[in-house]
């Protein structure tokens, strides 16, 4: 694992058993727990790399990494002895990380600083919070318009290209209102390919037929339709893919897929003979300038993490028209980028204009319940319930038992008030319902139970 030249800024640890070295700290020691394998890796998998599995495995080995100044013995042996003790960190304030699955440099040789400096295929944002025992996570499209410092306006994936971490921080900062970044990992492409095959592969649904050549990073992409389980090349392949309607977002929304993928792989105990092979693997792949007593810490954090404390939001904005820029980009919405980052970072600096009234949410209807009138039936249900901006998107191929209400623009208030007026289904707080909705309803099987409460829906 590469560390950064920066120090970390943390407070002293009063008393380290392990005897690590006494940086400053803000991960004050705690009583001894347990760990829990399953959770501890589904937590630090889904915190420190989540869009993409380059990143997110990458980051869950630098856990388990030997520790600088270290052989690989000694290191495996430290953390095995930290493992059986417990984890005695915990995580005392919020913290803000940002994650970047780095480009492949095609000649960068193996090994080197050098794989670190490519275009940041993937951005993301996680604020870490203890006051409230949550992680929410915002995926910043690589094609978002952004004014890199000393660069000028381009997209925002230019940022580490031109300056490295210290400057794709500054970007982001002066993006999202200011917001203070405290730590930042870097994970090489190259991790991907290996750390999925090594965990066996990963369960993903693949929505429709997907091939072309992505020249640029020399892959090949041709995967077929329906439920697979993705070996490392093909898994690459599914989280690369743009080439369709909704291009470069298209691929943040199956990023996210892929978190939920992954999250589920990493339950299994099936996992533990692997981390050998993954400690090996991850080493070289990793940079990053958190400390291992910080990285400790968020592993404590996390296993005190349900389910549902694990939010997903999509950088709100839109396409720029076919003529209006040289280049495609993603173009942010400022109203839309206050209002998460008050809602899913507690940034009180910019006061987020007023939410439209809740009957004109834009809601898109997604039929996955197989029932061909479902799609027309629950738009009239929603009609009766006051709400007026709805319309019918492409039914969703891959058939669900239970209803969700995506949370597609991050307006979680919104979809909750909705679940009530249904009093049915289940809120999904990812961005993977339908592109130029505000909620997402994707009609499940549990819909036929639900509308017998209906006489006009009756056969």
């Amino acid at each position: 694992m590469k560390e950064s030249k920066r120090q970390p800024t943390l407070e002293p640890s009063s008393a380290n058993p392990q005897g690590f070295s006494q940086s400053r700290s803000t991960v004050p020691i705690t009583p001894p727990r347990k760990p829990t394998f399953g959770r501890t890796v589904l937590w630090v998998a889904g915190l420190l790399g989540a869009a993409t599995i380059s990143a997110t495995l990458g980051t869950t080995l630098a856990l388990l990494a030997p520790l600088p100044g270290t052989t690989s013995d000694q290191g495996r042996k430290i953390l095995g002895d930290l493992w059986t003790s417990g984890f005695q960190y915990k995580v005392s304030r919020p913290v803000n990380v940002l994650v970047m699955g780095i480009d492949r440099v095609l000649d960068a040789p193996p090994g080197s600083d050098e794989i670190f400096s490519g275009r940041s295929d993937t951005m993301l944002l996680l604020r870490i919070d203890p006051t409230d025992n949550s992680v929410n996570m915002l995926s910043i499209p690589r094609d978002t318009q952004v004014e890199v410092p000393g660069v000028g306006v381009t997209k925002i994936n230019q940022a580490n290209a031109s300056g490295g971490p210290l400057l794709a921080r500054e970007t982001i900062s002066r993006t999202l209102n200011g917001i203070t970044i405290d730590r930042y990992v870097r994970v090489s492409t190259d991790a991907f390919r290996e750390l999925v095959d090594l965990l066996g592969g990963i369960e993903v649904y693949v929505p429709e037929r997907m091939e072309y050549t992505d020249k640029t990073q020399n892959l090949k992409i041709d995967l077929q339709p329906g439920w697979q389980t993705l070996d490392g090349n093909k898994a690459e392949q599914f989280a690369r893919f743009r080439h369709d309607s909704f291009g470069d977002i298209g691929r943040v929304q199956r990023q996210q897929a892929l978190i939920k993928a992954l999250r589920a792989k990493l339950t299994s105990p099936l996992i533990l003979p692997r981390i050998p092979g993954l400690i090996g693997a991850m080493q070289k792949y990793i940079d990053t300038n958190l400390s291992l007593e910080e990285m400790l810490a968020l592993v404590s954090f996390g296993q005190k993490l349900d389910r549902d404390d694990f939010k997903m939001v999509l950088l709100p904005g839109r396409f720029s028209a076919p003529n209006e820029f040289r280049a495609s980009y993603w173009i942010m919405d400022s109203q839309g980028r206050d209002r998460v980052l008050q809602e899913y970072f507690k940034d009180s600096s910019t006061v987020a204009a007023s939410e439209p009234p809740l009957a004109e949410l834009k809601i898109a209807i997604q039929n996955a319940s197989g029932d061909p009138q479902a799609g027309k039936q629950f738009a009239e249900y929603l009609a009766s319930l006051g709400y007026t901006n709805v319309y019918q998107a492409e039914n969703w191929k891959d058939l669900q038992q239970k209803t969700q209400i995506i949370v597609q623009r991050g307006d979680l208030q919104g979809a909750k008030v909705l679940q009530s007026s249904m009093g049915f289904g289940g809120v999904e707080a990812t961005s993977t319902g339908e592109l130029e909705s505000d909620l997402t309803i994707r009609i499940g099987n549990d819909w036929k139970t639900q509308r017998s409460r209906f006489p006009q829906y009756q056969p």
